[in-house]
């Protein structure tokens, strides 16, 4: 609305655009959806001692643990000093798919369903509260809200709530408005603490975890990972996916076989 702050006004501190931005993210479709499955579909690089993996990993997870994921590997890189491309990603189509079919209590959430909208109780989930004072604490905070975005299906007051957790952090920077490696606008704040930089990519108009990595100093500098979230939502039944589905063409009919 006319007036109204934006996360991206200048002057303002990391910790106030954070705050801006969960008091005015919108709710998406999903938010207000009944499907029982959550549906997670991320790509991820992630250093493996002296090689990066590449894996694109499809999820649904029903409320009671149950679910599928289909998995597509793509092979290993054998160096940790990589950055990810977006060519890669066209990759993932061809690569052989891994089927398994999870029973009730096979899947476990990243925190206990459903996780707090209080900032400060979320907090306390995320990181130990008594490594508050220790340089990896802000790391630890960015890492558990990249794993919970990047595990479960989180409504627009949840992640309002995880934006303000990393608005509790004194040392986060902004880095401007960016684009992750599909393509997608967003704004990037990055956390540097215990030898490494952790940066994530944020949906300006939704609060939605775009993309997150962390690369990491000391004898093997390089990548330590790399997460894209493709996308999220929820469904009604396994295999579903998140994307409208196109409409036939009018004036002629489908052939059939």
């Amino acid at each position: 609305p006319p007036g109204q702050p934006t996360a991206t006004a200048p002057g303002l501190t990391p910790q106030q655009r954070l705050t801006t931005l969960a008091d005015t993210i919108r709710a998406v479709p999903a938010d207000n959806s009944t499907g029982p499955y959550t549906y997670l579909h991320t790509q991820t690089w992630a250093r493996a001692t002296t090689t990066i993996t590449r894996t694109d990993l499809r999820r649904w997870r029903h409320p009671d643990g149950s679910g599928q994921e289909i998995t597509r590997r793509l092979p290993d890189l054998p160096a940790v000093d990589h950055q990810p491309k977006p060519a890669e990603r066209a990759l993932f189509a061809r690569a052989q798919k891994t089927i398994i079919r999870h029973l009730a209590g096979d899947l476990h959430p990243y925190l206990p369903e459903p996780p707090p909208v209080d900032p400060a109780a979320l907090a306390g989930l995320l990181a130990p509260p008594e490594l508050s004072d220790e340089p990896a604490y802000p790391r630890l905070l960015v890492g558990g809200v990249v794993g919970l975005a990047t595990s479960q299906y989180l409504h627009h007051e949840q992640r309002a709530a995880c934006l303000r957790v990393l608005a509790i952090i004194p040392t986060i920077a902004y880095q401007g408005e960016t684009k992750d490696i599909a393509g997608r606008p967003g704004l990037a704040f990055a956390v540097t603490a215990d030898g490494s930089t952790s940066t994530i990519v944020i949906d300006a108009r939704t609060g939605e975890l775009l993309a997150a990595h962390e690369r990491v100093t000391g004898p093997r500098p390089g990548l330590f990972a790399y997460v894209l979230v493709v996308e999220r939502g929820r469904t009604a039944s396994v295999g579903d996916t998140v994307r409208p589905r196109a409409t036939r063409p009018t004036g002629r009919k489908a052939r059939t076989k």
